[in-house]
């Protein structure tokens, strides 16, 4: 008697369940990297952050996630996924409680590092579960897609919800919001979610740190450069070690026997610069982020709430596009449609770029936010798929791992970047400026972002769409 056949409504209700808790955590760790944008002021004047040290509020998270991913991803394949989500999100739960309740400046950048090394964890198992789950072809680009929307949506609705929240209650509620969700996701992913087969090895803990360091240290070192010049100490030091540490960290990860980063996975030219395109692109997003937001609340006076507002522009854009992108991408591919989205971004920021203190918001920031938003819906999912793509299942953690450490070290380093031109681009302290002086500031930053989204397009042209089989047309019949 041959068994019974597997329910295919069963299946889809086992699945259905699984992408809704990978897209919910997800959504939750990009949340908390857009939710304290448009709260920036508040955080500076309650806690008293200086202009380059608010900075910190965002790379103290996104380089110990950035830096500690790989590490998470290898994990994954030798404790298991499930363990390792579950582990992550206890941790990233814990530190957001934490940081709503900071007190000073060390108090809530030490508590968002920690938080970033909960993503780190959480983050790799993440999509590697959704690539071990989903098969290769229409079901994992369809999965893929939404994972790629819900990055770029969250990121949108983190800027609102940290306005409204900030203006009407409290810039500490969005960190105290993530323990209940937390606490739901834990019981969903150990009800819902089975755990992946464990694979023998060790983890390169020397790979780690040189990583985590090499980074960090070249972020402190460009930002501290932006108050203190390029001949200090401070600024010479840390660059020299960061550039040492990455060094060793590539050394390392040639002759370790299990490396947290397979140098065999940049052999694809392809996934390459997909890697380098998302890199190049979170660089100069995240001077729309980041500035944008001082600029509508301090220099042309809005309140955290219609800063949070403002956005809508890019959001509702934003979320219009990345849903359509499946669809568009089945028309056009996803190396055009990638092409297309990072040169609408492009021209969005170029014109960003023309801010002045007497700038209208709506011909002056909402019209570009639009371009800015549908270049961003349209980018990131196929930048996604092209990262992943044609991996074996041994390298689904490293690879995932790879995916997210260009966005978060994309979005450190291209901060890093813009700080120290936003404190090159004008006379005198930072701290103490007009809104003249900060609008110039701010308009500087925004074309050196538009620099960095020009160099992704680049990449992009030359590693991805030059390699891309021309779409065929279809044959009339006779």
């Amino acid at each position: 008697m041959k068994p019974p056949l597997p329910d295919p409504a069963q299946h889809v209700v086992r699945r259905g369940p699984l992408l809704a808790i990978i897209l919910t955590s997800y959504l939750m760790i990009v949340l908390d990297i857009s939710i304290v944008i448009t709260a920036l002021p508040k955080i500076r004047e309650s806690l008293g952050f200086t202009v380059t040290g608010l900075s910190w509020v965002q790379n103290a998270y996104t380089l110990t996630f950035g830096g500690l991913l790989l590490l998470g991803a290898r994990a994954g394949d030798i404790l298991g996924r499930r363990a390792m989500f579950i582990a992550g999100l206890a941790l990233f739960t814990l530190a957001s409680m934490v940081i709503g309740l900071a007190a000073s400046p060390a108090w809530l950048v030490g508590a968002r590092a920690v938080q970033g090394v909960g993503a780190a964890i959480l983050a790799p198992s993440t999509l590697a579960l959704l690539s071990t789950n989903f098969a290769e072809g229409p079901e994992r680009t369809r999965a893929l897609g939404f994972y790629g929307a819900t990055a770029g949506i969250s990121a949108s609705v983190g800027l609102v919800l940290g306005g409204i929240l900030a203006d009407l209650v409290s810039w500490r509620v969005g960190f105290f919001l993530n323990l209940p969700i937390g606490l739901a996701l834990i019981w969903a992913a150990r009800k819902y979610i089975v755990e992946t087969p464990r694979s023998s090895g060790e983890l390169d803990l020397v790979g780690a740190v040189c990583s985590t360091l090499g980074m960090g240290a070249l972020v402190y070192g460009l930002v501290h450069a932006a108050s203190a010049g390029w001949g200090d100490v401070w600024t010479v030091g840390p660059l020299v070690v960061g550039i040492a540490a990455l060094a060793l960290f590539v050394f390392n990860e040639s002759r370790a026997r299990q490396p947290i980063l397979p140098l065999h996975l940049f052999a694809s030219r392809e996934r390459t610069g997909a890697l380098a395109g998302r890199l190049l692109f979170l660089g100069g997003m995240v001077g729309f982020w980041f500035y944008t937001t001082q600029f509508l609340q301090e220099v042309l006076g809005m309140r955290p709430l219609q800063a949070g507002l403002a956005f809508l522009p890019t959001t509702v854009v934003n979320f219009a596009v990345a849903l359509a992108v499946p669809r568009l991408s089945q028309r056009f591919g996803n190396a055009r449609l990638l092409a297309v989205g990072l040169l609408v971004s492009v021209i969005g920021m170029v014109w960003l770029g023309q801010v002045t203190a007497d700038t209208v918001y709506l011909t002056g920031v909402a019209l570009p936010m639009l371009l800015v938003g549908a270049g961003q819906g349209a980018a990131l999912s196929p930048l996604t798929i092209a990262g992943v793509a044609g991996v074996a299942a041994e390298d689904a953690g490293a690879a995932s791992g790879l995916v997210n450490v260009a966005h978060q070290l994309g979005g450190s380093l291209g901060l890093a970047v813009l700080v120290v031109v936003f404190a090159a681009a004008g006379p005198g302290n930072t701290d103490t400026h007009t809104r003249v002086d900060l609008a110039h500031r701010i308009a500087t930053a925004m074309s050196a972002g538009a620099v960095l989204l020009g160099l992704a397009l680049a990449v992009v042209l030359f590693c991805i769409v030059r390699r891309s089989p021309p779409i065929p047309l279809p044959v009339k019949p006779a």
